[in-house]
């Protein structure tokens, strides 16, 4: 049952994600530095697999959240919703940051980003606490 749960959580993150750069897809797009056709749309071969990649990478991230809740005893809504906001807030965002300033991104992309990951991670911890 432990493994539904990370999926579940996994999905959760997925499924904003999506909402967010679907809304936010135009800035991401400029930000991010990705060509463009004639009619705005990223140029390339329309591969799935960034999209395979990123649910893979979201049950990893759930099922290393969901072990961290059990080691520290975190047992309730509230204190999950926390953690998984400061896991968003002061593990991933920082580094990706740190990788942008490096790859020298525009600062728009980590404004874009760092939401997403934050909020996901949040939708995490909640969706591992509730179940």
């Amino acid at each position: 049952m432990e493994f539904l749960n990370v999926v579940a959580a996994a999905l959760g993150a997925f499924a904003f994600g999506a909402v967010w750069y679907i809304t936010l897809s135009k800035p991401w797009v400029a930000a991010a530095g990705i060509p463009v056709d004639a009619n705005g749309k990223p140029q390339g071969d329309g591969s799935p697999m960034p999209f395979v990649i990123g649910i893979i990478a979201m049950i990893v991230v759930a099922g290393m959240m969901r072990h961290i809740f059990q080691m520290a005893n975190i047992d309730s809504i509230g204190k999950a919703v926390i953690a998984g906001a400061g896991i968003g807030a002061f593990f991933v965002t920082p580094w990706l940051a740190m990788n942008y300033a490096f790859s020298m991104r525009k600062t728009a992309l980590i404004l874009i980003d760092a939401p997403n990951v934050i909020i996901g991670c949040t939708i995490m911890g909640l969706i591992l606490a509730l179940f």
